[in-house]
């Protein structure tokens, strides 16, 4: 296949295109994987934390307990909801968890 060259008219015009988006900051942000605003508060309790997954573990626990001690539709479905939310929290720290240990993917995904 031929080398297709460009112009000395688009080659300006692709130089200004260039110069416009390397200074749209969210742009470079968004190409580089980066929050949006490093200064955005984090929770504590993510799936990356152990004790986060104690926590709402032991939360769940304790609705379930209610739940059944009082036989209440609503504690129930709150504990039927932390339940799910556990099992996802669990279930994405193990999945971490082997991706590290395997050495495959990203660990902090």
């Amino acid at each position: 296949m031929e080398e297709a060259r460009l112009s000395a008219y688009e080659r300006r015009v692709l130089a200004e295109i260039e110069e416009d988006l390397s200074t749209d900051d969210g742009l470079a942000r968004s190409m580089a994987g980066h929050r949006p605003s490093p200064h955005l508060p984090r929770s504590r309790l993510t799936a990356r934390s152990p004790f986060g997954a104690l926590v709402l573990g032991a939360a769940t626990l304790a609705l379930l307990v209610l739940a059944v001690a009082t036989a209440s539709p609503a504690l129930t479905w709150a504990f039927a909801a932390a339940w799910v939310v556990t099992l996802i929290l669990l279930l994405r720290m193990v999945v971490r968890w082997t991706r590290r240990h395997a050495g495959g993917g990203r660990p902090d995904a």
